[in-house]
């Protein structure tokens, strides 16, 4: 299998020479731009599976970056930011942060728990889920409601696809980091907050009173079985 494609972007050359000195090592196929119009540059040659994105850059942001680099691909998207909110990033699309300084092993590490999401489907198919309004094709990894599409990036579906076929389960913040996101981290969980906030924008009729994602209080989330008994 070949090795996964990753763009470095960042408009410091110490940072991003790091970087992607240590990738290589990792046998990623790697390239790098200093800047928004070199990166999109390189992005359309390049087809990365994975872009490394500094969130400060001379010519744009990182958030404009990330909003057109998902408009035209499926990448994923990992933002470098020295920023300690991490929901800026977040609530564009992107999969995960990490604030600089940053760890260059918890970086591969970040990226492998994201790239594991391309794993191969298996030969078995699932079925879709149906709640109510609310269809999720695991598949088509699609989502509508009353059979309208909603745009869902690649980790809000994974998310939603978990809490939605176990519904009834309250799950913990660090269990739906495990799950999901594939490592155990035990510093900032809030990154599972911003994404439940971003999904129930989207499949809510009032992101402030869900019906589907509840908050199960000093737990975490659970999807709601219910909410379709009720319609």
């Amino acid at each position: 299998m070949a090795s996964a494609k990753i763009l470095v972007v960042d408009d410091d050359p110490a940072i991003r020479n790091l970087i992607s000195r240590y990738l290589s090592q990792q046998d990623y196929q790697v390239d790098t731009a200093g800047d928004g119009h070199s990166a999109l540059e390189r992005f359309e040659q390049f087809n990365p599976d994975l872009v490394v994105l500094d969130l400060n850059l001379p010519d744009t942001t990182g958030l404009a970056l990330c909003r057109e680099m998902q408009s035209r691909t499926s990448v994923f998207i990992l933002m470098l930011t020295s920023e300690k909110d991490p929901k800026l990033g977040l609530k564009e699309g992107a999969d995960d942060f990490v604030t600089k300084p940053f760890d260059l092993e918890e970086l591969n590490l970040r990226i492998k728990a994201i790239l594991k999401r391309q794993r191969t489907p298996v030969q078995t198919q699932p079925k879709s889920l149906v709640y109510g309004d609310l269809t999720i094709d695991p598949n088509r990894r699609e989502v509508y409601i009353r059979g309208e599409i909603i745009p869902l990036s690649a980790l809000e579906f994974d998310l939603l696809y978990c809490l939605a076929r176990k519904p009834g389960r309250a799950w913990r913040r660090a269990e739906l980091l495990q799950e999901v996101w594939d490592y155990e981290y035990e510093g900032e969980q809030r990154v599972v907050d911003v994404h439940i906030g971003q999904i129930r924008k989207k499949i809510e009729p009032d992101a402030d009173k869900p019906s589907f994602i509840k908050t199960i209080r000093g737990v975490g989330y659970m999807f709601d079985r219910r909410t379709t008994e009720r319609q």
